[in-house]
């Protein structure tokens, strides 16, 4: 497995308690990284706080959702270190119904945490990014965001909102060293699996010609590349792992 260069450098990692994130911190740890973990579970936090057991490790419970708890997370952060890098990969998928049977308090909460929640984490971080002329962006999309998936037009719909995002910061930042990338992963064996039907599940498999799900480790190594110095010029891009599900 190759080792990346993250020496000196700090991250926060979103939703980093479990499944993605929590993969995506041990690696950037093990490539040299302090890394703050953020999450609203606190128990999850402390799970994977002791799992690590680094001194390059911090925590904190905080709501993507809830600006001024991204925002006060980010200052005390930034008392001490730089924000090198920020991956936002905190995120639900809700419940599978067809669009008119979504409630409409189900739909806001799922573009709350999966599209607002970037777009407050970006907008915390990039002034400090921006101050150092040096910054790594990576947000954890979705091959649905390109796609679509029938019965989670809310879960589409927000990650398509990010690759949005993605590309347009992605030019904003250009002149200021500041890589702002996606992934789009198609499903993975992680517990955000089990918020969704097992035929929802079964449907999302049939679509990928490899015939299996993604392995976290494979998207955590895509990540760590794209939140290193050797990723000196893609941006605004959309970079899919999604066994060969999508080819654009």
């Amino acid at each position: 497995m190759h080792n990346f260069d993250l020496k000196n450098k700090s991250a926060i990692v979103t939703g980093g308690a479990q499944g993605f994130g929590l993969d995506i911190a041990k690696r950037f740890i093990k490539s040299g990284s302090k890394v703050s973990i953020w999450d609203i579970d606190e128990t999850e936090l402390k799970k994977a706080s002791n799992n690590i057991n680094s001194k390059n490790l911090r925590f904190d419970v905080v709501d993507v959702s809830n600006f001024t708890q991204v925002k006060n997370a980010v200052e005390k952060i930034a008392e001490n270190n730089n924000v090198d890098i920020l991956v936002n990969s905190a995120g639900i998928t809700g419940p599978t119904a067809e669009l008119w049977n979504y409630t409409i308090e189900d739909w806001l909460k799922i573009i709350e945490i999966n599209l607002h929640g970037t777009f407050y984490c970006c907008k915390a971080v990039i002034p400090h990014m921006i101050k150092n002329n040096y910054g790594r962006i990576v947000n954890i999309a979705s091959v649905s965001g390109k796609d679509g998936n029938a019965n989670a037009s809310a879960y589409s719909s927000s990650k398509a909102g990010v690759i949005g995002l993605t590309k347009s910061l992605g030019k904003e930042l250009a002149l200021n060293n500041i890589a702002v990338n996606a992934v789009t992963p198609a499903g993975a064996n992680t517990r955000i699996l089990d918020q969704m039907s097992n035929e929802h599940v079964q449907r999302m498999l049939s679509k990928v010609p490899k015939g299996r799900f993604l392995e976290v480790h494979e998207l955590t190594s895509m990540v760590c590349w794209l939140s290193s110095e050797e990723n000196s010029f893609s941006t605004a891009a959309v970079f899919d792992i999604s066994g060969g599900r999508s080819t654009y």
